[in-house]
């Protein structure tokens, strides 16, 4: 069994004020419906937990089953930081012995074949996540001085959706709340605390949402399928 934790919290700082960003129409869609269509028909996915910020947990209960997303029986409150909406998502997992796919709720134009793809290379490892090598030379620095170039062959840019056991990805929030510990995505805590984590080829068009501009370039590719 596949639980798949869908978070859409946060408060968009980067998009504007009064930007509610999970629910804006990308043609002619709320922005989160598009990733949860995905996950939706993906088979082996057999129960999808959205994470929103509790004012939006009614609205989006609606907007849910309007669209007949059966695999959605429950909503998690969203926490101050994405690791803690997590956190919350993975509180309402019934089924220890699951798989637990982690995607951002803003990524709309994750295919399924991806999905699918994901799922299949887990196998020996503690985790599995898509990636993309980096297009761009990318240099480390310290108050805007250059410090050194990194080699760019061994550079991936991640994504999700990102895929663990329950009892893996669990144990390592659990251990990172209780040490303060902050990570900007799910397969770093796994990382911290020894797990193996398996590099799965990407898409370029996975992109996050975080601009108005990023709103744009994904119009135009799902208007360029």
């Amino acid at each position: 069994m596949i639980v798949a934790v869908v978070p859409a919290a946060g408060i968009g700082k980067r998009f504007g004020s009064g930007a509610n960003k999970p629910f804006l129409h990308l043609c002619g869609k709320p922005l989160i419906i598009w990733s949860l269509e995905t996950l939706h028909s993906v088979n082996a996915v057999r129960e999808i937990i959205p994470v929103l910020k509790e004012e939006d947990m009614e609205q989006g209960r609606k907007i849910f089953e309007s669209y007949g997303f059966s695999k959605i029986k429950r909503i998690s409150p969203g926490g101050k930081e994405r690791q803690d909406s997590v956190y919350n998502g993975l509180k309402l997992v019934e089924d220890k012995d699951c798989m637990v796919i982690i995607h951002d709720g803003v990524r709309p134009l994750i295919g399924k074949d991806l999905v699918e793809k994901l799922i299949d290379e887990l196998k020996d490892f503690d985790g599995a996540v898509l990636s993309v090598p980096v297009k761009d030379t990318i240099k480390e620095a310290e108050d805007e001085i250059v410090k050194k170039t990194l080699k760019r062959d061994s550079l991936w840019a991640i994504q999700t959706p990102q895929i663990f056991s329950f009892r893996t990805i669990s144990g390592a929030y659990e251990k990172a709340i209780e040490e303060g510990f902050y990570a900007t995505d799910d397969a770093a805590l796994v990382e911290k605390y020894g797990g193996n984590i398996k590099i799965v080829m990407g898409s370029y068009r996975n992109i996050k949402i975080t601009t108005p501009e990023d709103m744009a370039i994904a119009e135009f590719l799902l208007t360029k399928k």
